[in-house]
């Protein structure tokens, strides 16, 4: 069984310790290839060289709308040269939060146009961040198409996901499936084909239930595959050989 994990932060600090280890353990689980999105400039260097050391570990750049203090107006153009300079798997982690009460909504949707005009010149997919800004987020893909890419940890409607399908977008299923009151999610995961599905675990963020206030890992990414074919009632090879499929298609890998 051969699993991806499309979505974990392999590049923090929290994994200086041991990261060699963790991935050590999830070769053996059968986890052969990881994602690492970026979410600010200062960090882009690091994931680029860990990156290098690694065949198994893909690096995605972007400019997270979580860090809009810490963001630079060169940081752009320093994006933009990178990309020609480096394999990198999608233009990550961009988007919009609206959730916060004190965001500055239009600084945001103007830095992720540029970001996906950016993935439109380089030909790329993107890993998107959407809290609170669905159908905004939508309208943008409308108005500059990108080569697909991932919502990451997608709680939107079944009315919304139909949409994001039609831009060749896939979900990123984590940890929130999990818990047990999380019944909303349950009935969506059921109703979201399987072709649109990737699997992630956004460590060291968005532990499993009974693991609340613990650093997560890249090694759950085998118990979500486990949750997702019991949610669906579906064997969990299939769930493992589809997601997979999903997730080298969208990145190329």
């Amino acid at each position: 069984m051969h699993l991806i994990d499309s979505h974990c932060h392999l590049d923090f600090e929290q994994f200086d310790l041991d990261r060699w280890q963790i991935l050590k353990r999830c070769q053996q689980l059968g986890i052969s290839n990881i994602v690492i999105p970026g979410v600010t400039a200062k960090r882009w260097h690091r994931l680029l060289e860990l990156c290098d050391h690694n065949d198994m570990l893909h690096p995605a750049l972007g400019l997270h709308p979580m860090f809009m203090l810490e963001h630079h107006a060169d940081d752009l153009a320093t994006l933009e040269h990178l990309l020609t300079q480096h394999s990198v798997v999608a233009i990550g982690e961009i988007g919009l939060d609206f959730y916060s009460k004190d965001h500055d909504k239009n600084a945001q949707i103007e830095l992720l146009i540029k970001q996906l005009q950016l993935a439109q010149q380089a030909d790329l997919p993107v890993i998107l961040h959407v809290r609170k800004a669905h159908d905004q987020m939508i309208a943008l893909l409308k108005q500059y198409p990108v080569k697909g890419g991932v919502v990451h940890a997608f709680s939107g409607s079944a009315q919304q996901a139909q949409n994001y399908i039609k831009q060749d977008m896939l979900f990123g299923i984590g940890g929130a499936y999990s818990y047990q009151r999380a019944t909303r999610l349950h009935n969506l995961i059921k109703q979201l084909p399987l072709s649109s599905i990737t699997l992630e675990t956004d460590a060291p963020d968005m532990p499993l239930q009974g693991k609340q206030g613990q650093r997560n890992s890249p090694e759950s990414i085998a118990v979500i595959a486990n949750i997702v074919a019991d949610l669906r009632q579906q064997k969990v090879n299939d769930i493992a050989r589809i997601t997979t499929e999903n997730c080298k298609r969208i990145f190329n890998i």
